[in-house]
């Protein structure tokens, strides 16, 4: 029996999706709940996998594909036999398969790699089983060609050595000019829409403040093995203290917890916390939901849950959807300070940055002091300076005071 594979359904926020990666080919037989197919959103990749054994007999979206939600990508045979050893020996001396000694390659990773004049032999396929993706060429490095030089120069002890930039992509000898153009990821290009978006459609400004980590760093050296021993190996950061703070904070100044839809203000009676995390493909923004009922151990848990699966690009839909609220942390990266973008339709984000010891002034005196500088981005339409300006002194007056967050003073 034939069976339609469609396109998982994408939320509101989602309008269309692209083919990432083909995991099974036609003919290929496979198992139920194998993956067939990967679908990349603006937000997520999405696994489609099959609901039955059988074998794939069409593929009607090839790789790079525009996906609207609920269309046929593909059509399925459950039930079929499995192909017997002369099959696979045929499948075998297919042009998929007779790239010399390279691994499998989906059609659009040929397709690129001949448009590139790239050698498949030389590229390490990503995909299952080692297949070659069209994201393993986009990303292949190829060492460039250099240019035939004359004897005398091409044996000169003095000759520069290549340079090769850190993220470039590209391995350069002194005096070469070379770029390389790759298509922009659907998330990236997404990414770039939104933000463009937001600085055009929003009043945003931003306050800053700094805060004394000391007594936090204190509290956190002090109990760090003893955290991490009750509560089941949970590493205690900053992050669990700053997360709690805003959500007192957010109680105190609601409309910093607002949105603006059209011409109203939207009141969210809870707190769900956006924590942005960095992965390979880009930002992306998990959400903790109902933050106010959740320890600083659950909170610390749930970022790391949420930190590796953004690694492994598992992060679902629902999990980075939403939110009333967005914390962003650049000192991991040695970020001073920054300007943080609204994560729209929410109407302030939190930026952290890294810690640097400092001289201030502290009764009178001079002392050295670990200083974190912040700042709030918010809408301007519906946040005024001076709540922007007191919620993060609220934040501020939290971490310099730590009991301040367990008490809820």
């Amino acid at each position: 029996m034939l069976i339609d594979i469609k396109v998982p359904a994408f939320p509101e926020s989602v309008q269309e999706g692209e083919v990432a990666t083909w995991h099974k080919q036609v003919g290929d037989t496979v198992q139920r709940d194998d993956l067939l197919v990967d679908v990349e959103t603006d937000k997520v990749v999405l696994e489609v996998v099959a609901a039955q054994s059988g074998v794939l007999v069409e593929i009607l979206k090839e790789e790079g594909a525009l996906l609207l939600s609920g269309e046929v990508m593909a059509r399925f045979e459950s039930g079929a036999v499995v192909a017997s050893p002369a099959s696979a020996d045929a499948t075998a001396s297919t042009p998929e398969a007779a790239e010399g000694d390279a691994a499998p390659a989906s059609p659009a990773a040929r397709k690129l790699a001949d448009e590139k004049g790239i050698d498949l032999v030389a590229i390490a396929g990503s995909g299952k089983d080692g297949r070659i993706t069209k994201e393993d060429v986009v990303n292949f490095v190829a060492a460039p060609v250099t240019p035939a030089a004359p004897a005398a120069a091409a044996v000169s002890p003095t000759a520069a050595p290549p340079i090769a930039p850190a993220d470039s992509g590209l391995a350069l000898s002194a005096g070469e000019r070379v770029e390389k153009r790759v298509p922009m990821t659907r998330m990236r290009a997404r990414i770039a829409e939104r933000l463009l978006d937001v600085t055009q459609t929003t009043a945003m400004l931003t306050t800053f403040n700094e805060v004394d980590m000391h007594r936090i760093m204190d509290l956190r050296t002090q109990f760090k093995d003893q955290f991490t021993s009750v509560h089941n190996g949970t590493r205690l950061g900053f992050m669990g203290f700053f997360v709690r703070s805003a959500v007192e904070a957010l109680k105190r100044f609601p409309l910093v917890n607002a949105s603006l839809d059209g011409s109203d203000v939207v009141y969210h009676g809870y707190q769900d916390i956006g924590v942005a995390v960095s992965s390979d493909r880009g930002l992306v923004v998990p959400v903790l939901r109902d933050v106010d009922q959740m320890s600083i151990a659950e909170i610390e848990n749930k970022i790391a849950e949420y930190g590796g699966k953004a690694r492994d690009g598992k992060l679902s839909i629902d999990e980075i959807t939403g939110g009333t609220f967005t914390i962003t942390n650049g000192g991991v990266f040695g970020s001073l300070v920054s300007t943080p973008i609204l994560n729209p339709p929410q109407a302030a984000i939190l930026g952290m940055h890294a810690i640097k010891e400092r001289p201030i002034a502290e009764d009178g005196k001079v002392v050295i002091r670990p200083m974190m500088n912040l700042a709030l981005s918010y809408d301007h339409r519906i946040i005024d300076g001076r709540d922007a300006v007191l919620f993060l002194v609220a934040i501020k007056d939290m971490i310099e005071n730590p009991a301040k967050i367990l008490l809820e003073i």
